[in-house]
């Protein structure tokens, strides 16, 4: 017999072809704009699930580590906020990852006998897989459902699963991985999906010295670099495009201004390439827009609360003042 989790991610894999076709949609429309662009969402398939692994224990990443700092030290002032009301709940984690930092307090919960089913959300079916397995070996007992798929897609069958109470969790600055009209749009959204009551925890990179911001995602070792060409790589492997990867490079940049940490994929030569057969011309220094790393200041983050539906009750910072969870609570 299937458990739930098991059952939610073989349904998940038969979807797996309308995932496949969303995916060559959005790539050929992202190369068909002026200027081009691919969505970071894409970055994760199995390759990319490692390189991301690798890019978190490089010493000029300090998102997890700052991050890491507030599950593992702060772990009991997170379970209080969100168990303050005494019922159950269903905790939700959108880009769930390998849960390395949400893990800590799925284990407080646990040996403190509180009433909750994990649901981790994740747009990549591999590391679900490993962390479905990776969490039951770990944490016996757990409830957990794995969800496949976008986050509201996902969010709105987790609605559908159980009635109780939310707790949603959105880590690691992927906030910060949207413009700033992309991320208002989100966050008005997630509120959709919530009742009053419900809880989000939002973790935020926060603004700071500019040249530690720029090293965390242009690093020497240049794992991030084959972070972002494993796009083009994976266009390759699934759409059977002709991408030269030798002939992109990956180009980072920081604005202290407005917090925007942006990074590019720069053509080295004129080229064309076969998509679907589709024909997408580059010219030499033609850049494919990739990703954008937000950096907020307190007031960024209060401005975004208030104007979506959300008041702030508390945020929990690390040691070092770089990064902060902040905690929502839909009105």
């Amino acid at each position: 017999m299937m458990t739930q989790a098991d059952k939610s991610l073989h349904i998940s894999a038969m979807e797996r072809g309308n995932i496949k076709d969303q995916f060559k949609t959005d790539v050929k429309k992202g190369l068909g704009d002026t200027p081009k662009k691919l969505q970071s969402k894409y970055f994760y398939d199995a390759i990319g699930d490692g390189l991301f692994q690798q890019i978190m224990t490089m010493p000029e990443y300090y998102l997890t580590r700052c991050e890491l700092d507030i599950f593992k030290n702060r772990t009991v002032d997170l379970a209080t906020l969100i168990t303050n009301a005494g019922t159950a709940f269903d905790l939700i984690e959108l880009g769930a990852g390998d849960a390395t930092k949400s893990s800590y307090l799925l284990k407080h919960l646990i040996r403190q006998n509180i009433e909750f089913a994990y649901m981790p959300i994740d747009i990549s079916g591999n590391i679900l897989n490993v962390l479905n397995e990776k969490l039951k070996a770990d944490i016996p007992g757990l409830p957990i459902t794995c969800l496949e798929g976008d986050y509201f897609t996902m969010l709105k069958k987790a609605t559908k699963i159980s009635g109780r109470r939310k707790v949603v969790l959105f880590l690691g600055g992927n906030i910060g991985n949207m413009e700033q009209e992309e991320a208002l749009a989100f966050c008005l959204e997630l509120r959709e999906h919530l009742n009053p009551g419900d809880i989000v925890v939002m973790g935020f990179d926060l603004k700071k010295n500019p040249q530690t911001i720029l090293d965390a995602y242009n690093d020497k070792a240049g794992i991030t670099a084959a972070f972002n060409l494993n796009m083009l790589a994976r266009i390759n492997r699934e759409l059977q495009a002709n991408f030269n990867i030798d002939s992109f490079k990956h180009y980072q940049n920081y604005d202290p201004l407005t917090g925007a940490c942006r990074s590019f994929l720069i053509s080295c030569d004129d080229q064309k390439v076969s998509i679907d057969e589709k024909i997408i011309s580059f010219a030499k220094d033609e850049f494919i827009y990739m990703e954008v790393s937000q950096k907020f200041s307190q007031e960024d983050i209060q401005v975004l609360a208030n104007a979506t539906g959300f008041e702030i009750t508390c945020s929990v910072t690390d040691s070092n003042g770089w990064f902060t969870d902040s905690l929502w609570v839909a009105q």
